[in-house]
């Protein structure tokens, strides 16, 4: 029954958890719409992928302390996840929305010179997936999640 003690874990869960939910009313004060597809969407703010690294960073620093090895190994390890979520992933979304619009030129010049019988097919491409990455800010307020939650859960669990 340790797993259940072990508090960077849960932290780590907790913030991935309350990320992904905080999205969907951020995206509805920015847009004025409600997309419950967010709870589950990689990208957008802030970055779950930076809490939760960034909450077992926090939770083991708590736990065994600055010094600690293991600390070391869960700082690194949250510095490489964010920035390759405003590297790569980042910049591999911004190929998925020139992909997507080069499919979707491409399939108005089918539409327009085969014209098609009858396009009641919802869609005849399934769009890549454009939201792969963060922006910088997004990884930043992802990272600021993920600790003051594990140091919020640390004192609820461990001082209240």
């Amino acid at each position: 029954m340790e797993l259940f003690s072990n508090f960077p874990l849960w932290a780590a869960l907790a913030a991935i958890g309350f990320a992904q939910f905080i999205k969907v009313p951020i995206q509805f004060i920015a847009t004025r719409r409600i997309d419950w597809s967010l709870l589950t969407s990689t990208g957008g703010m802030p970055s779950s992928h930076s809490a939760a690294v960034t909450a077992l960073a926090t939770g083991v620093a708590l736990e065994t302390g600055l010094d600690s090895p293991v600390f070391a190994v869960a700082a690194v390890f949250a510095i490489i996840v964010m920035f390759d979520a405003t590297g790569v992933r980042r910049h591999a979304g911004e190929q998925a929305t020139v992909l997507n619009k080069l499919v979707g030129d491409f399939n108005r010049f089918v539409e327009e010179t085969k014209k098609w019988p009858n396009m009641d097919e919802k869609e005849k491409v399934k769009d890549l997936k454009e939201l792969l990455g963060h922006q910088p800010i997004e990884v930043f307020f992802g990272a600021i999640t993920g600790i003051m939650l594990s140091l919020v859960l640390h004192y609820f669990i461990h001082v209240w």
